[in-house]
């Protein structure tokens, strides 16, 4: 499956596919019409982005450059919590599974991209890890049939949903506060092509932090499907081309240890899933001065 991604190198921002071992920029031919890979994916012409590097021989090692995250301003970055069955339970409040899914928002800022560092602020220790599936929007609807989901949906990605776990802690409502620090997350890293069903219905999802294997499970076990989660969303916003919807981490997260694993510098996380890739960083703390 072709693989498509946004990066920098002498510091300018483009784009490419990724292929043998390195990434054919599409810059020079498409940039005057795109800009960047989010026009791309707005413009409905990812598959003819990616069709032009048919062939071609790398200009970038992977190595060259700097991934940038697939979606760099998306109308809207909605995220769906607590969308497993092992996750509900540990809530331990007698429910077998939620009637509607939990929803929250995050800011593109708040992620940084593949093989950079998530950053752990000096304001807590708590940094913690979610490993997810991310679908990126391509069409545009409203009140969007479960029936028709899949036809609004351009990509996938992966999402490392870096949380500060203290802050979400902060107020009775919400958990915005403990989502959003500046490059707590990732995203990336690259965007895949959606293309048939079998690329989101029942595939592996891992999370391992320093090589050990922390959340395990398949996206046929989640409690709201694809096709819910596109239709539950339209239903109260229209969806955009380029919007990005997290679709929920498994259990496995630092926070429930006992006593909890918190994320340190120079830790190694990594987040993959079948038929996406794999989604790498490290951790630093947020320089003070």
């Amino acid at each position: 499956m072709p693989r498509i991604a946004a990066f920098r190198t002498v510091g300018t921002d483009r784009y490419g596919v990724v292929q043998d071992g390195g990434i054919v920029d599409l810059t020079p031919e498409f940039g005057a019409r795109f800009a960047t890979l989010q026009q791309v994916v707005e413009a409905g012409a990812l598959e003819e982005v990616i069709a032009a590097a048919e062939g071609r021989a790398p200009d970038y090692r992977a190595d060259e450059v700097e991934f940038l995250i697939p979606m760099a301003a998306p109308e809207k970055l909605i995220c769906i919590g607590v969308n497993f069955p092992d996750r509900n339970a540990e809530y331990k409040d007698g429910q077998a599974a939620p009637p509607y899914p939990s929803m929250f928002i995050r800011f593109p800022r708040s992620f940084t991209g593949h093989g950079q560092p998530l950053i752990r602020p000096p304001e807590s220790s708590q940094l913690d890890y979610e490993g997810e599936v991310a679908i990126v929007i391509g069409k545009a609807g409203r009140r969007i049939a479960k029936e028709d989901a899949y036809d609004h949906i351009a990509a996938l990605t992966l999402c490392n949903e870096g949380t500060i776990r203290d802050w979400v802690r902060h107020a009775k409502f919400n958990v915005t506060q403990g989502k959003n620090w500046d490059r707590s997350g990732a995203m990336g890293p690259w965007l895949v092509p959606f293309r048939e069903a079998a690329q989101l219905d029942d595939i592996e999802l891992t999370t391992r932090v320093n090589g050990e294997i922390r959340q395990k499970d398949r996206t046929g076990r989640m409690i709201f499907d694809f096709r819910y989660i596109v239709n539950y969303v339209s239903t109260f916003t229209t969806l955009a081309p380029g919007d990005v919807i997290v679709c929920g981490t498994p259990t496995g997260a630092g926070a429930r240890f006992d006593p909890p694993i918190w994320l340190q510098p120079g830790d190694v996380i990594e987040v993959e899933a079948e038929g996406i890739g794999l989604l790498r960083n490290s951790v630093a703390d947020e320089p003070t001065c």
